[in-house]
């Protein structure tokens, strides 16, 4: 059995890894748009490029990993070599220089794309090492929920202090930035690149500890049988593209990511635009966009909780299709619901709850993959099957922004304007429910597809345990 010391340092892995990733998903579109100073165009097409190779640099990662000699074990060293990096590329990425637009677009691509990487070799690791702390199907669920409460967390601790810190640095070191952005009603989240780089420096610093403490308070213990160690990389390729199971949790992820994505990155625009009551909370500083995402976060986290329960009853398949056909139907209605700050965090708070069960349930279900396969090959791919999901992350989001810049511009979005039109705020009313809601439907159909039952799984893991001559993990 593990104990609860390991499952808490496996989860600070990715608590580090979602509060960058927060920053990445809800905040970049704004950052690139309203303080770096391109287009929203533009950043669309940068997210879609720079996200698009680095999803297939994901399976290079994971195969690197598989093959990975040290006295720590095969993913644990990546969790030490790049938490340093990791910060540093962070505080690069999110520098404004005041250059012109070309040098402006190259800076861009260059640091985003190298951000994208430093991420990937560090949490393609970290996520295929899920597969190699257990082999008991129960003790990787368990794992699985622990990793997304801390993720949750995490933002939490993102959305609590990033846009406080971006006002602390910029009012110490650009006090000019804030004139004109001092609790007003339609203030939003500061717009001074001082503020932003040093913000999240310090955000970045809390990362590296997180990441060490993951490193230090896990263990490896799954292990390959000698023989298994020299299968091509050909091979190991091949095996995984004949993996029907593999494939259609890659395409229902890829959907349930993008429902995020899409969601997500729009929400500073409608709260803005739309709604019109981007207010701050004077105690906190936190203006309406944050408390949403909050919410937000809160639900996630119960449903992350809740969620090995419903699995453990209803199966992990009937459960994540439930809710993410429930996320989309209460997406739907969140179109329809007047323009009350009330009925809003209500319906986000209902929405978030059912994404908190899906994605538990998803890394849980690629560890199941890797069972599966090595029964059907005699490989235990763990790396690459991880970065496939790690893949199917990046894919979600790289959509996801790409089409919130695409479509901010189709509907005319024009940064910084005194006032949106009432195209570019139907374009947003749609982009946070709407579309959503389209790739919840999506994700729902794919999975009714999927052939591994929990019957299934268990039978693998038993037959798995008596190949290696193991008794099953109490």
């Amino acid at each position: 059995m593990i104990k609860l010391k390991e499952k808490i340092g496996y989860g600070f892995g990715d608590a580090a890894s979602s509060m960058f990733w927060k920053i990445f998903g809800m905040y970049s579109l704004f950052f690139y748009t309203d303080v770096f100073g391109i287009t929203a165009k533009a950043a669309g097409t940068m997210f879609l490029v720079a996200r698009l190779w680095d999803s297939f640099f994901d399976v290079f990662v994971g195969i690197k990993a598989d093959r990975t000699k040290s006295r720590w074990g095969k993913y644990r060293p990546f969790l030490l070599w790049f938490a340093i990096p990791f910060a540093v590329m962070g505080m690069i990425t999110f520098f404004a220089p005041d250059f012109g637009q070309t040098a402006k677009l190259i800076y861009a691509y260059v640091t985003y794309s190298l951000m994208m990487i430093v991420y990937s070799l560090i949490n393609v690791p970290y996520a295929s090492l899920l597969g190699a702390i257990s082999a008991d199907p129960t003790e990787r669920n368990s794992l699985s929920s622990y990793r997304m409460s801390f993720a949750f967390i995490g933002s939490f601790v993102t959305f609590m202090l990033l846009q406080p810190m971006i006002d602390f640095f910029a009012k110490t070191f650009d006090p000019q930035s804030l004139e004109n952005a001092k609790h007003a009603v339609d203030a939003t989240v500061s717009t001074s690149p001082v503020g932003w780089v040093m913000g999240v420096g310090a955000i970045g610093a809390i990362c590296v500890v997180l990441f060490l403490l993951c490193f230090s308070w896990t263990k490896e213990r799954v292990v390959q049988i000698e023989s298994e160690e020299h299968v091509s990389i050909k091979q190991d390729l091949k095996n995984l593209f004949h993996n029907s199971p593999w494939w259609i949790l890659v395409g229902t992820g890829l959907a349930a990511l993008l429902f995020n994505a899409i969601r997500d990155s729009v929400a500073i625009y409608f709260f803005r635009d739309y709604v019109k009551m981007n207010y701050r909370v004077e105690a906190t500083g936190w203006d309406m966009t944050t408390i949403y995402f909050l919410v937000g976060q809160a639900a996630n986290l119960l449903g992350v909780m809740v969620a090995p329960s419903l699995s453990a009853k209803y199966g992990k398949k009937r459960t994540y299709m439930i809710s993410i056909l429930l996320a989309g139907i209460f997406s739907v209605g969140f179109y329809f619901i007047p323009n009350s700050i009330g009925l809003i965090l209500t319906f986000q708070f209902i929405i978030s709850m059912f994404a908190g069960y899906v994605l538990p349930l998803l890394w849980s279900m690629f560890a199941d993959i890797v069972d599966h396969q090595e029964l059907l090959t005699g490989r235990r791919a763990t790396g690459l099957i991880f970065s496939s999901s790690s893949m199917s992350q990046k894919l979600g989001w790289a959509l996801g922004s790409a089409l919130g810049g695409w479509i901010l511009a189709l509907f005319n979005y024009v940064p910084n304007a005194a006032q949106q039109s009432s195209q570019t705020i139907f374009g947003e009313h749609i982009m946070i429910s709407l579309i959503p809601s389209i790739c919840c439907v999506l994700a729902f159909v794919g999975m009714l597809f999927y052939p591994l039952s929990d019957k299934k799984v268990k039978e693998n893991a038993e037959l798995l345990n008596q190949k290696r001559g193991l008794s099953a993990e109490k």
